[in-house]
């Protein structure tokens, strides 16, 4: 089992097994805590080969840089069974999430596993930043 694509997005869609991908980022800002993004999508595009057929517990964290989780685990199961004559098979996980919401600034990642065992880390930064003062100049 092998993952192709593993990103936090703005948006994503499986369009007739097509994995389609709006607005990938790794930092979310805010003027202020707790930081709230409203809609975002975690796209996950992974390979199974001869051998991983069955049932598969894909589990994703959001955890924060002392490796301690910020919310429950996001839980998905796949059945995965290849045809007798492929060599391989892609599924395409797309994970919808509102009001994600962290109370801290900081670095955090994105665990993906499988059956318990880590199959990707996504990297994520929330940060704080200034509030734009007016220009003058600009009417």
């Amino acid at each position: 089992m092998e993952v192709q694509v593993a990103t936090l997005c703005d948006s994503a869609h499986d369009y007739n097994h097509k994995l389609c991908i709006m607005g990938t980022f790794d930092t979310i800002c805010s003027t202020h805590l707790p930081v709230v993004h409203p809609q975002c999508a975690i796209a996950l595009r992974i390979c199974f080969k001869p051998g991983d057929e069955g049932d598969h517990e894909i589990a994703i964290n959001f955890i924060d840089d002392d490796g301690k989780p910020k919310m429950p685990a996001i839980q998905s199961r796949i059945n995965v069974q290849l045809p007798p004559d492929a060599y391989f098979l892609t599924r395409n996980l797309v994970i919808n999430i509102q009001r994600l919401q962290f109370d801290d600034i900081g670095q955090f990642s994105i665990d993906v596993s499988a059956d318990g065992s880590m199959l990707t880390r996504i990297p994520l930064r929330v940060m704080l930043v200034d509030k734009k003062k007016p220009d003058p100049k600009k009417g």
